[in-house]
């Protein structure tokens, strides 16, 4: 929903209709940031509902601070796991928040409702007609799926027909049109002819285009970015210096939370993580790649590359061996051994190979800027090793079974003696350039303007529009939850 847009009052009385029959209540982005404000009755009934369940209540569920556990969860502190220097090699503290305790296993769910939400409370998503489009490299369209199915929407998933196979039978299974486009992570900009060529056959379709929808980072700004804060006011020492954010760009949703941080802690570091098979703002490469839930080839147009301070690439190998090092029965073995506790070592199951990615990511800037004790790197878990089963399985059919000595060697090589290669600080010249290469997507392919280009680089107060506009979609979820309450 653009602030600008007015409000359409004869489809939004067909969507107050239609979740007025199926029991459906909004919640505020205030409240999912804040779930203790929730009422009571929402809570008390939540501890009879799982938390994949399509029921309307989850949506209530989308927050960080989910009790961890499937069924009948409240809420209660941030969900966060923080990696000890045994198994990073680094001094500074690296805290990662864990997406595996949101509906369907990944934060994208929230992204999801940041930009369908705003929609049906304007009027400009109708139900009981328009089908929504969540074009996405897996994560985002799996949010988008659970979201439509549980607010009263179709939902139309399209996504590189590469993705692990886990994502495909769960969006069959939930009843979503799936479409499969060629190629792998990487290959966004066939997804974005898919886009067109639906815009153009069946106007029922409304795209919800994450890499342009400013929902998706205004979710991340207003509820990823205060529940970080919050996880480093756990430490609650005040020596402790907040250095470092680190965020797959993927579609530059995540990576908004640096911009809330950046408010609050001015010194800190806003640091973007890609992969080194497809070097995109490192090196202006391409290629494919396997780290899951970050496409690339592009700069999204949500990305505020003004804020970014570091580019890091990441290979993928290191991240396959890691998946294998924290999930594989002798990976296990070998980190208990090292000295780490059993039950923390079954905890790194919450780290998928995108955490994986964020994790080796904060290891190169803490070495780069001779982090110590006091430093905190803060980082994401998007979503879990539940959607990588299929990937273990093709490792030990390609490598063979994992063994004690490839652990060693794995941890040794991909984690302790990490380097800080391929790794770029950005001067103010470095981040123009970064912004613009959104030319070529944005403005030759998907139909922006130059004007609308350079406003995004020249006007100070778009940014902070875009993020606060949360206050007002609070204001109008509120009258329209009302209205459905109407007897």
């Amino acid at each position: 929903m653009n602030q600008s847009s007015a409000i359409n009052y004869e489809i939004r009385e067909k969507a107050i209709q239609r979740f007025r029959e199926k029991g459906i209540i909004l919640p505020t982005f205030r409240q999912m940031s804040h779930p203790e404000e929730i009422p009571a009755e929402i809570k008390n009934k939540l501890k009879n509902i799982g938390l994949w369940d399509l029921n309307p209540l989850n949506l209530f569920r989308i927050t960080w601070k989910n009790e961890p556990v499937a069924q009948g969860g409240t809420f209660g502190r941030v969900n966060h796991i923080e990696i000890p220097k045994s198994i990073s090699g680094v001094d500074a503290r690296i805290i990662l928040m864990i997406g595996k305790w949101f509906p369907t296993g990944a934060h994208k769910v929230g992204a999801a409702y940041g930009c369908l939400a705003p929609r049906i409370i304007s009027g400009q998503f109708d139900p009981t007609y328009h089908k929504a489009v969540w074009p996405s490299t897996g994560n985002y369209c799996r949010g988008g799926a659970f979201d439509s199915e549980i607010m009263g929407c179709t939902a139309v998933a399209i996504l590189p027909e590469e993705m692990s196979r886990e994502r495909f039978e769960w969006l069959k299974n939930i009843g979503a049109e799936v479409i499969a486009t060629p190629g792998c992570e990487s290959n966004v900009k066939e997804i974005y002819d898919k886009c067109w060529e639906l815009k153009r056959t069946r106007p029922d379709c409304v795209i919800l285009n994450q890499f342009d929808e400013f929902g998706n980072p205004a979710w991340h700004y207003n509820v990823t970015g205060p529940a970080l804060e919050e996880v480093f006011g756990y430490l609650g020492v005040k020596n402790y210096k907040l250095a470092a954010y680190i965020s797959n760009t993927g579609s530059a949703g995540t990576i908004a939370a640096g911009d809330y941080l950046k408010n609050k802690f001015s010194t800190m570091k806003v640091v973007a993580s890609e992969a080194l098979q497809c070097p995109t703002l490192f090196q202006n490469g391409f290629g494919g790649h396997r780290i899951e839930g970050i496409g690339d080839k592009h700069v999204p147009w949500v990305h505020n590359v003004k804020n970014t301070d570091l580019v890091t690439a990441i290979d993928d190998e290191d991240c396959m061996r890691i998946l294998r090092l924290f999930n594989e029965p002798e990976g296990k073995t070998h980190l208990i051994d090292s000295g780490l506790d059993k039950e923390f070592v079954g905890q790194l199951s919450q780290i998928g190979i995108s955490g994986i990615a964020n994790l080796i990511s904060a290891i190169k800037t803490a070495k780069y800027f001779e982090m110590t004790n006091e430093d905190v790197i803060l980082t994401i878990a998007t979503d879990s090793v539940d959607m990588y089963h299929s990937r273990l399985q093709e490792l030990t059919t390609e490598k063979g079974q994992y063994s004690h000595i490839q652990a060693a060697i794995d941890h040794e090589t991909c984690l302790l003696s990490q380097r800080t290669d391929y790794l770029k600080e950005l001067t103010y010249t470095d981040r123009k350039a970064l912004h613009n290469l959104k030319y070529f997507t944005w403005v030759e392919q998907q139909g922006k303007t130059v004007e609308e280009i350079n406003q995004l680089w020249y006007d100070r107060d778009f940014w902070d529009m875009h993020f606060n506009s949360v206050k007002d979609w609070d204001i109008e979820i509120e009258k329209f939850n009302a209205e459905v309450l109407k007897k």
